[in-house]
């Protein structure tokens, strides 16, 4: 009985380390959130291009290009394997973003809550303990469903008072563009980084190297 109360507490206490952030994992979730703050402050220009062309070709087809807005979450959650560690992301890339300059301001830090809020929620349903490809593309649809249901109701113009057929292609878009351009281009970033040793500090890179 003694042995096995033991063995139960040094396996909560491995867990609870296992969750417990270090210092490099801020420093890394600081390096993460400023590098993929100017990849949005670069797709700021070409992904509202993008967005636009759709938008106009049909009401509610531009959030085909959002994805790329929602990679931080998922690239942070990937690495990091923290509880907060994809919203922490998430969000400083997106002040970044704002902080160089960009036309929609305090609403981006606002909006990168929500979605870093989508993709923490799918890494706390698994636990911190499951980082697949189906995982990461789930992870990118509910950033897409956060970033969906804070410009239903944010704004003086919120996308509530559009009709029900905008949001309905909209949340679609939205959910296709999160699951490809944030999910699985944020898990195949996160292999190629792993691949050149950067990660070898964190879970990441020595799953790489196991498979290899």
């Amino acid at each position: 009985m003694h042995a096995t109360a033991t063995a139960q507490t040094a396996s909560t206490g491995a867990a609870a380390r296992r969750l417990n952030w270090r210092v490099v994992d801020i420093v890394v979730a600081a390096v993460l959130g400023v590098a993929i703050g100017l990849v949005f402050w670069v797709w700021n220009t070409i992904g509202y291009a993008w967005f636009s062309a759709a938008d106009a070709l049909t009401p509610g087809l531009g959030g085909i290009a959002v994805g790329i807005w929602l990679l931080g979450g998922v690239v942070g959650g990937l690495v990091i394997r923290k509880p907060g560690a994809a919203l922490v992301v998430e969000v400083v890339a997106a002040v970044v973003s704002m902080l160089i300059g960009n036309i929609w301001g305090v609403s981006t830090v606002l909006e990168g809550i929500a979605q870093g809020l989508g993709a923490e929620l799918i890494f706390a349903i698994f636990l911190y303990r499951r980082f697949s490809l189906p995982v990461a593309a789930l992870a990118g649809v509910a950033a897409a469903v956060g970033a969906w249901l804070f410009e239903l109701f944010y704004g003086s113009s919120p996308n509530i008072l559009k009709s029900v057929e905008f949001n309905a292609i909209y949340l679609g878009t939205l959910v296709v563009s999160g699951a490809i351009l944030a999910g699985i281009l944020g898990w195949l970033l996160v292999r190629a980084l792993a691949a050149t040793g950067a990660l070898s500090r964190f879970a990441a890179g020595r799953e790489l190297r196991r498979e290899v």
